[in-house]
């Protein structure tokens, strides 16, 4: 593990707070001049703990999210409470469809059809149940264990704001740098290892969770 230095520490915090997010908001937030900065600073010293998902965000690995003790995804108010979530937009789209609080909770091959017969969304399945356990940990989807892991949108909570991010066609006109990279998009955790151990690793996380 890397020994980070103060300045690590608190822009490792920033990747775990914000994400996902992408190059132009961490070039604001850092006060670079490029999107190739960021990427070059990501890779000389947080590159254990970042990865880029399906859509090319920036995400912090749960090594990061336990190491600097930030709610992934989550920006605090003044007093230090939780005021604004931030989820993709598949994320988004989850949550326009997922079984409500009151409702019984559904497996993901359920939440996979309402996507499709809602919108154009149809992701596989295996990314479908990663970002379900992000909003599990953001606190905006509940688990509950049944035959297979099932969900539902947990109680709303009125003082949190769920902010969308960008889709990719938006994302890719405000962040042209990433282009000029050569970055690559890679899963969590060997992408390119077989598929069936990723999802006997994904849904050991849920149980463990």
């Amino acid at each position: 593990m890397i020994d980070l230095s103060p300045e690590e520490r608190d822009r490792l915090a920033d990747v775990v707070r914000l994400q996902p997010t992408k190059n132009a908001d961490l070039t604001d937030q850092w006060g670079l001049e490029s999107g190739s900065e960021v990427h070059q600073y990501l890779e000389g010293h947080l590159s254990e703990y970042y990865y880029r998902d399906e859509d090319s965000y920036i995400r912090a690995t749960p090594a990061a999210a336990e190491l600097t003790g930030v709610d992934p995804g989550i920006v605090d108010n003044e007093n230090g409470d939780p005021d604004v979530v931030r989820v993709s937009s598949l994320g988004a789209r989850v949550l326009d469809v997922i079984a409500g609080p009151d409702e019984r909770s559904e497996s993901v091959v359920s939440v996979l059809q309402k996507l499709r017969s809602t919108s154009d969304c149809d992701p596989e399945a295996e990314r479908l149940r990663r970002e379900l356990q992000s909003l599990k940990r953001t606190g905006l989807v509940e688990i509950e264990r049944r035959t297979v892991p099932t969900f539902r949108r947990a109680p709303a909570n009125e003082s949190i704001t769920v902010e969308e991010q960008a889709t990719e066609e938006e994302a890719s006109e405000t962040d042209v740098n990433d282009e000029d990279t050569g970055e690559k998009t890679v899963g969590y955790e060997g992408n390119a290892g077989d598929p069936g151990d990723i999802l006997d690793t994904i849904d050991a996380e849920f149980e463990e969770s």
